[in-house]
């Protein structure tokens, strides 16, 4: 087994990634996935070659980890990517298990390149006033459903498979 202790050469292989990917109509974002056994699984922005704004790096080798991997577990992997994470980014990370993240440029030097994620940051950290500014999140009443329903039948699932 080969450990997977943080490497400038993987976070530079991440970056090396990201320069490729602008070479090739893709976003100036790339990232690796490093599992704890040392297999490897990159990933690209291709947000706007494919037009999914979900499509970034981070999401990319994770969603490539998974596949060809077979869990949604990637716990002990290391996320390296060329520039901070984004929140989707961490929370995609989060909900993998990754057990740590590397990167390179941060959310700043992304913003001076025109990438700027500041309004999700403060999102996630404004008040509910501010957070409805941006983007109105609510809840309605159900209305003759049973809004509980999905939950009701998963939990009484012999084969539902905990994540």
């Amino acid at each position: 087994m080969i450990s997977n202790t943080l490497s400038a050469e993987n976070l530079a292989e991440a970056v090396a990634i990201a320069t490729d990917n602008v070479r090739n109509a893709g976003g100036p974002f790339g990232a690796l996935i490093v599992t704890a056994d040392g297999s490897r699984f990159p990933g690209v922005n291709r947000v706007t070659a494919n037009n999914d704004p979900t499509a970034h790096a981070e999401v990319t080798a994770i969603r490539n980890a998974c596949a060809a991997l077979g869990t949604f577990d990637l716990s002990g992997a290391v996320l390296y990517t060329s520039c901070e994470p984004c929140p989707m980014c961490l929370a995609s990370a989060l909900w993998a298990r990754v057990s740590s993240v590397v990167y390179a440029a941060d959310r700043h030097e992304a913003a001076a390149a025109g990438f700027d994620d500041a309004a999700f940051y403060e999102f996630f950290e404004g008040s509910p006033a501010e957070r409805d500014a941006l983007l109105p999140v609510q809840r309605l009443a159900d209305n003759g459903f049973d809004r509980s329903e999905p939950f009701t039948l998963w939990s009484s699932l012999d084969t539902r498979i905990e994540y």
